[in-house]
């Protein structure tokens, strides 16, 4: 019966007869996350940039939903992602700080943290992330396999991603050799002698996670993509906007750092629409939720002028600022038939609402004590709850600050004992006039909030500047 049945089904066809319809996804969605290292706000098309090109990110905007409103975990990498990893803002996640242990990487997570991708891992998903880690080295329980990962490739530890053209990447906990190495000097003339640049470490991170849903799209997967471009390399330096091919920007009337920048946003960008691309062919497009994102605000490194193409948009701050510009950042989200085409949100959410949005989609327990909330309602057009208030801290530079969204309403304080700067994000989204004189009782409820934001760390504590 099976087979004439088919045969039907196939002289219908050579017939010119209707094809059959595509049957509809089955089970939980696969799960893209994508994550930049240091795009700004204003750095994509769809965000307002005029002068670089990311064509396939602006129709990923189009075919999904922009959400204006939404945060970083922190300022900087590693809080960033620990917020993301945890569903824990900066006040409770482990990791509040870039803290570098020696002789290599980040203070780990601990083992006994919930990760999102043990949430989706404990639901059938394969898991991969592909990119930058940073909340681990090897050898630690901060690595990606204790913490909910099947697989994981890049660079383990922050240092070690500030280089482009590296002598190995972690497969996993195992070095895999580059050729970018060093050339054995001959006697008497090794001074100055280049490292050979043959593999850049974007271009093998991108393939990886193409790769990876190739081999895993027969199931649901999730593959948080953690990019480093476009970071400086070797911060400090004046030549750290490094990419193999300034394309399109090449002649530029641009110092060439800025041409360095625009053209790693746009590798970024043809990337990205490579990976969508594998998505399409392997016919999982449709069951698919693709999320992108950047880990903070753009950065004043390695030459990089963010002012020069408007990085930060209409926001103020860069990186490490706890002003909008250090931590507001883009999100699109694009799934086909749930996510309405062309969309906007201003949902005010953060990182640590990525854990319980996903526990939802794939029909898992979402840990208890977490500061997100999913917005899978605000992704599908439904009603969504808003946070009371949304909360970060940051440990670099001269002591602690803090800062607190409340509806409309942004606190900034730039030391424990500090007063409260306020600003109405609605009639001033670039934080230009404090007003928090005229508004004692909104600085009364944030200041009662923060008495009670956070828990005490041994390694992250409130300190005054000195």
């Amino acid at each position: 019966m099976k087979r004439i049945l088919l045969a039907l089904a196939l002289l219908t066809a050579a017939c010119g007869g209707p094809a059959p319809e595509a049957e509809e996804p089955s089970g939980p969605p696969n799960i893209l996350l994508i994550v930049v290292d240091d795009l700004g706000y204003g750095d994509l098309g769809s965000y307002g940039q005029k002068e670089i090109q990311t064509p396939r990110l602006d129709a990923l905007a189009a075919e999904g939903m922009r959400f204006t409103d939404f945060y970083a975990g922190s300022t900087v990498c590693a809080p960033s992602r620990s917020a993301l990893m945890t569903g824990m803002h900066t006040g409770h996640t482990p990791i509040r700080g870039n803290k570098e242990i020696k002789p290599y990487g980040q203070h780990p997570l601990p083992d006994a943290t919930v990760t999102l991708a043990e949430v989706l891992k404990a639901k059938g998903y394969r898991t991969g992330l592909i990119g930058k880690w940073g909340l681990g080295a090897p050898g630690t329980e901060g690595i990606p396999g204790n913490q909910g990962f099947d697989y994981f490739y890049g660079y383990l530890g922050q240092r070690h991603a500030h280089n482009y053209y590296p002598e190995f990447l972690f497969r996993n906990e195992e070095r895999i050799p580059l050729k970018n190495v060093m050339p054995e000097p001959k006697r008497g003339d090794g001074a100055g002698v280049a490292v050979e640049k043959v593999e850049y470490s974007h271009d093998l991170i991108a393939q990886e996670a193409i790769d990876f849903v190739e081999r895993e799209h027969g199931g649901p997967f999730f593959l948080a993509l953690t990019a480093t471009i476009p970071h400086a390399n070797n911060e400090g330096r004046d030549d750290g906007m490094e990419v193999p091919d300034l394309g399109i920007y090449a002649e530029r009337d641009w110092p060439e750092q800025q041409k360095g920048h625009a053209a790693m946003i746009s590798l970024m960008d043809k990337d990205v629409g490579r990976l969508l691309d594998k998505l399409d062919e392997v016919g999982v497009a449709d069951n698919t939720l693709v999320l992108f994102t950047s880990d903070n605000g753009p950065h004043r490194e390695g030459g990089n002028d963010p002012d020069f193409n408007d990085s930060n948009g209409p926001l103020r701050g860069i990186k490490r600022d706890l002003y909008e510009g250090g931590i507001r950042v883009p999100l699109i989200a694009r799934w086909p038939g749930k996510v309405a085409a062309g969309s906007t949100s201003d949902y005010a959410g953060a990182f640590w609402d990525f854990l319980p949005t996903f526990a939802e989609l794939a029909g898992g327990e979402t840990p208890s004590g977490l500061d997100g909330q999913s917005f899978l309602a605000a992704l599908t057009g439904g009603e969504q709850s808003a946070h009371e208030f949304l909360y970060w801290e940051f440990h670099e530079g001269k002591g602690s600050k803090q800062a607190v969204r409340m509806g409309q309403w942004k606190g900034v304080r730039l030391s424990p004992t500090g007063p409260l700067e306020l600003y109405d994000l609605t009639a001033d989204i670039g934080e230009e006039t404090d007003v928090a004189s005229e508004h004692p009782e909104v600085v009364e409820k944030m200041e009662t909030y923060l008495s009670t934001a956070r828990t005490e760390s041994e390694f992250w504590s409130l300190v005054s500047p000195q």
